[in-house]
């Protein structure tokens, strides 16, 4: 009894000298211990269960009479197809509970098209899904980022917590650095941490992006509401959609919303509900193209060729009502018409107007310090044509590479921008000390975004390599009655876009899976008119992706947009996801509507 008591004691002095336990009193501390326990519980007892996804692509004889597939713009030689038949992956032959003695193989298999029988080539991709496990990476890294009120904890925790799901304890070898060498990561890298950083610290440096926003000021920008109004104006301009809106729209509009006392909640709203909404509304970008590949459906003659399936594309415009809903919403938003943006964006707009404070208190910017209230060097006069001459530079090559090339050069862009502007300081008599000093002045103001995206593209690909997507889709079957199915798609891809961070991603996921299930729903129950009952459930798995891609706070183009506005990432979410969802509500009973005409 003795020993236990001396023991007890030592224990008591040891956790109130060194404060062990006090740490885990966090419900933040707590919530990432059970995070990791849970995973390698996870990891060691959870079977996985597998299933074969298939795409169907567009294959032609090139000039040598070699068959060709186009993979990301280029022509790529397809390998020898095995007959569906023969292969493990087939329907006949693929058990579900068994380990696949192969992962992918290129099939062929003989389909009827318009009265004719054809070959058909197809990708088959062996996959798994851990059940509802699945989604504990992404909720780990959403919920995360919500308590702590920013998002590099929440996306590093849910990166450790899915490794260690799917059983990679090496994760700087075997999960950053491979994603790190990954083109899109280093994309990631060039674009926006060295070409728009440094475009940033450059036009800072100069004076040019104040002078500009003085200038516009004074000619055309009046007050709050005709600042935001230039950004939703510039939104539609920019319809390429996605990261290049974002960044093109808001690295504009910033100076100008932010002296006329546009809050950064409302200013981030603006930028990112005229991005993915409007490229859908304006499809003359590679939306199309992209989303074309995964809604074949065999026996659907509306969707036979790679023409029908983007004619199929332009054809579901007008019943996209989200996005329509969305645009409209954030055009009151920009007149001040506050009816449907919620108590958080109320709250951030009497506080920008009242005190001109652009963030809350507690808030943590996207954009340091460094890319804010630089002054130019004493003798060099700023004039806005330095800021409008890149920027013109930028969104012409952007369009014209689009047009004469068939995909937006961003890249090129903003490189040939970037060395427009420094040419023009150089030659305006600034030194290149200062001019560097200027350049790394921006490097440092995005390298914490420049981390947060990359984490953001981990987490992504981590969710989809433990099947979050798969298994979201795999819950609902046959049996829906077809006048909700919309609403369950719309509700269905939302959580895939949150849980992903991707509204293409969630494409690739959905679409091969739901449109098959869409058209065989439609002919079983017999519907007057499939096509037309295809074109809303199309709509709105292309919707629901684009406003969880929207609302998620480990989405690139949410980050970017607090990062190009100067935005806390997780004050944009919040703020933005009352209107949002306000503009998906809409869209549901637009949809349950529709379902009379089918």
């Amino acid at each position: 009894m003795i020993r236990l008591l001396q023991l007890r004691l030592f224990f008591t002095m040891t956790q109130s000298q060194f404060n062990i336990t006090r740490p885990l009193k966090s419900p933040v501390a707590l919530f990432l211990l059970g995070g990791i326990i849970l995973s390698i519980y996870i990891s060691l007892t959870v079977s996985p269960t597998w299933y074969v996804q298939k795409v169907v692509y567009q294959v032609f004889a090139n000039e040598q009479g070699q068959l060709t597939y186009i993979h990301r713009d280029k022509p790529i030689a397809l390998p020898t197809p095995t007959p569906i038949e023969q292969s493990p992956l087939s329907e006949h032959h693929f058990k579900p509970d068994e380990h696949p003695s192969i992962k992918s193989q290129w099939v062929v298999e003989k389909v009827e098209l318009n009265g004719l029988i054809v070959d058909q080539y197809a990708r088959l991709e062996a996959k798994f899904h851990l059940g509802l496990w699945s989604l504990l990476p992404a909720i780990i890294a959403i919920v995360l980022s919500l308590l702590t009120k920013e998002p590099l904890t929440g996306l590093l925790a849910g990166i450790v917590c899915g490794a260690i799901v799917l059983g990679i304890y090496d994760i700087t070898d075997k999960i950053f650095l491979p994603r790190i060498a990954h083109l899109n990561t280093a994309t990631v890298i060039l674009l926006y941490l060295w070409l728009l950083g440094g475009l940033l610290g450059i036009l800072s440096q100069t004076g040019s992006s104040k002078a500009f926003a003085e200038y516009v000021a004074h000619h055309l920008v009046r007050g709050p509401r005709s600042a935001k109004l230039v950004g939703w104006l510039l939104g539609i301009a920019f319809f390429q959609g996605g990261t290049i809106s974002t960044v093109l729209v808001g690295t504009t509009v910033k100076p100008l919303a932010d002296q006329h006392k546009v809050s950064h909640e409302e200013m981030s709203y603006v930028v990112d509900s005229t991005a993915s909404p409007i490229a859908i509304l304006l499809p003359f970008n590679a939306w199309p193209i992209y989303v074309q590949a995964f809604i074949f459906v065999p026996g659907a003659a509306f969707l036979a060729t790679e023409a029908d399936r983007i004619a199929f594309f332009f054809k579901s415009i007008p019943f996209s009502f989200y996005a329509l809903l969305a645009v409209c919403g954030t055009l009151l938003v920009c007149l001040d018409k506050m009816v449907i943006a919620g108590p958080w964006m109320h709250t951030a707009q009497h506080r920008a107007r009242s005190t001109g404070k652009l963030d809350a208190d507690d808030a943590q910017p996207m954009n340091a310090a460094e890319l804010q209230n630089v002054e130019a060097p004493a003798g060099y006069l700023p004039n806005p044509v330095e800021f409008i001459l890149p920027l013109t530079l930028l969104i012409s090559i952007a369009i014209g590479t689009f047009i004469f090339l068939g995909s937006p050069k961003v890249n090129w862009a903003f490189a040939c921008a970037l060395f427009l502007a420094a040419t023009i300081a150089l030659l305006k008599g600034m030194s290149l000390r200062q001019l560097i000093d200027g350049f790394g002045n921006g490097l440092k103001g995005v390298v914490l975004a420049s981390v947060i995206l990359m984490f953001a593209i981990t987490i992504g690909w981590i969710s989809r390599e433990t099947g979050a997507g798969q298994f979201l889709i795999e819950i609902f079957g046959s049996w829906i009655p077809y006048w909700i199915l919309p609403i369950i798609l719309l509700a269905l891809t939302i959580g895939i876009a949150i849980a992903t961070g991707t509204s293409w991603g969630t494409f690739a996921l959905a679409f091969p899976l739901v449109m098959p299930l869409v058209f065989n729903i439609a002919e079983a129950q017999q519907l007057a008119n499939p096509e037309l009952f295809c074109l809303i459930c199309f709509a709105a798995v292309l919707n629901g992706s684009v406003f969880g891609d929207q609302c998620s706070p480990i989405s690139d183009t949410t980050i970017l947009s607090s990062m190009s506005t100067g935005a806390d990432l997780i004050d944009h979410v919040k703020t933005q996801i009352f209107p949002a969802s306000l503009a998906a509500l809409g869209a549901a009973l637009l949809w349950t509507l529709m379902m009379l005409f089918v």
